[in-house]
């Protein structure tokens, strides 16, 4: 009985048969099969990925790194107008002279007011319009549609307009300012105390838009059931805004903060038509600064100097705004 038994569970070549061996053998090839053959077309759908990234990408290569990358190159040298004049490379000479340079500096803190200023008021202004915008009122699309045209006015424009509203002699301003009897007015734009407070304005007008657009966009996309939640559970409207509001709309108001401090920081057009950066000086951006060194003076190395500083700044408050955002996901 235990040769034939013996028989029946071995096979022709004496291994063993039946379901066990043959689940066994079936699970070999498979697994066999897995780690042996590789995930076919992985490597042409990564050059097909490229393939249709490369129009994109190659614009920001030449318009965007290949001018960066050239300008902080230029900065090592001695490089000025004039087809005739050789470059030399002198290292970081320009950078020890600007060091030194009392007016750059100047400049740069004229450049931080107003960036500051300018960002500061124009995120609080923004974020009361657009709660304001938010609310269930009559004829909301209309003040939608007309919150936006600062925005989509260009900064040449803007600069134009503004001028003529703070023209001394028949500015809108001036003669407010008459016929309310409250004197005669002043010339805003050349006064040494106001130019800078009157640009400000104008920069608070012309970028206050946008930042609202994005906030709006946030508000929107909060559930309306938790402010529902938190008003049966006694939340008054500060509170509502404090625990509901805020933390919806937060991720969007560090972008956009971040994004207004650095395109206001860099801002060239609109107070370059307003004042050129007189009087004095007193609104002499570092932008404005570096482009007198460059296309007035022709000192191009120095000017790139000035760029890799101002280059400098903005990276820091990127380094700033990506550290802030990511302990902000680790602590959620």
């Amino acid at each position: 009985m235990t040769s034939v038994t013996a028989k029946k569970r071995s096979g022709p070549d004496g291994a063993a048969s039946g379901p066990p061996g043959g689940r066994g053998r079936r699970g070999g090839r498979g697994a066999a099969g897995a780690g042996g053959r590789s995930r076919p077309g992985t490597a042409a759908r990564d050059r097909a990925a490229w393939f249709l990234v490369l129009p994109a990408l190659l614009p920001i290569l030449i318009l965007s790194v290949g001018p960066l990358l050239y300008g902080i190159a230029l900065a090592f040298t001695d490089a000025q107008s004039g087809r005739t004049r050789s470059t030399q490379w002198i290292g970081a000479l320009n950078f020890q002279d600007l060091l030194h340079d009392t007016l750059f500096w100047d400049s740069f803190r004229i450049g931080l007011v107003w960036a500051v200023g300018v960002t500061v008021p124009q995120f609080l202004l923004a974020l009361g319009l657009a709660l304001l915008l938010n609310q269930r009122l009559r004829m909301r699309w209309l003040a939608r549609a007309l919150a936006i045209i600062p925005w989509a006015m260009p900064e040449v424009v803007v600069g134009i307009m503004w001028r003529l509203v703070y023209n001394p002699d028949a500015g809108i301003l001036n003669e407010t300012i008459r016929d309310l009897g409250l004197g005669d007015g002043r010339d805003w734009l050349t006064g040494l105390a106001t130019a800078l407070p009157a640009v400000i304005l104008v920069g608070i007008w012309a970028g206050m838009p946008q930042t609202t657009v994005a906030l709006l966009a946030g508000l929107q996309n909060t559930p309306h059931e938790l402010h529902e939640a938190a008003a049966l559970d006694g939340a008054g409207a500060w509170r509502r805004f404090r625990t509901v509001t805020w933390p919806a709309i937060k991720p969007i108001a560090l972008a956009i903060t971040a994004l207004n401090l650095i395109w206001n920081f860099n801002s060239f057009a609109l107070v370059y038509v307003l004042t050129s950066g007189g009087p004095g000086g007193r609104t002499r951006l570092p932008m404005l600064f570096a482009y007198e060194e460059a296309f007035r003076y022709g000192q191009f190395g120095y000017a790139a100097a000035m760029g890799c500083v101002m280059v400098a700044v903005i990276s820091v408050i990127l380094a700033f705004y990506l550290v802030g955002r990511i302990r902000g996901g680790e602590d959620r």
